[in-house]
């Protein structure tokens, strides 16, 4: 388990069937923190994911019966999660600054023992230059391992548009981490 920014993003997120939660209350009670996970993967900000997910909460709860009865819990909150991101970051158009390439060249090189944690720093790095979209895609695609069907489900999109925000993720990545730009 890795511990990033008071978010713990290394375990596996729990596939809890949506019937198995009685209740609104047991629901949030099982699945907040793999909702909470999700959010910070797709929003790289954990005060924008205890905001993302309490406002995917608040919307729910009026609508709990209606969700909870046709199976859809998961992806509806899941969906508002992405959407409520969606909408903020074209309404803000916020940047995520990298750090200064100058700065980095110049630090002195230490062999790093530890070199899955550095491959998974520069993944989770990688990911947040993906538009919100592709990056929600890619997250539910090999974070959560979901299939394309339900990945299509959660984002309210087609399936083969799922598909693209996955490939053409898996193709931004493929030529940053080749050194090139996307």
């Amino acid at each position: 388990m890795t511990v990033f920014e008071g978010v713990r993003v290394g375990e596996a997120a729990a596939v809890v069937a949506d019937a198995s939660a009685g209740s609104f209350d047991d629901y949030v009670a099982t699945r907040s923190a793999s909702l909470l996970r999700f959010a910070y993967l797709v929003t790289r900000n954990t005060e924008d994911a205890h905001d993302a997910v309490q406002d995917a909460l608040i919307g729910l709860y009026p609508r709990w019966r209606q969700i909870a009865a046709r199976g859809e819990v998961d992806a509806y909150v899941r969906r508002s999660i992405v959407n409520a991101h969606v909408s903020a970051w074209r309404k803000v158009r916020r940047l995520f600054p990298v750090e200064d390439p100058s700065v980095l060249t110049a630090a002195p090189l230490v062999a790093d023992s530890s070199q899955a944690v550095a491959d998974a720093d520069q993944a989770l790095r990688l990911c947040g230059e993906l538009p919100p979209m592709q990056r929600a895609a890619v997250v539910l695609r090999f974070y959560e391992d979901r299939s394309f069907a339900e990945i299509a489900r959660i984002l309210g999109c087609p399936e083969g548009t799922a598909r693209s925000h996955v490939h053409r993720a898996l193709q931004a990545l493929r030529v940053k981490l080749e050194g090139g730009e996307a």
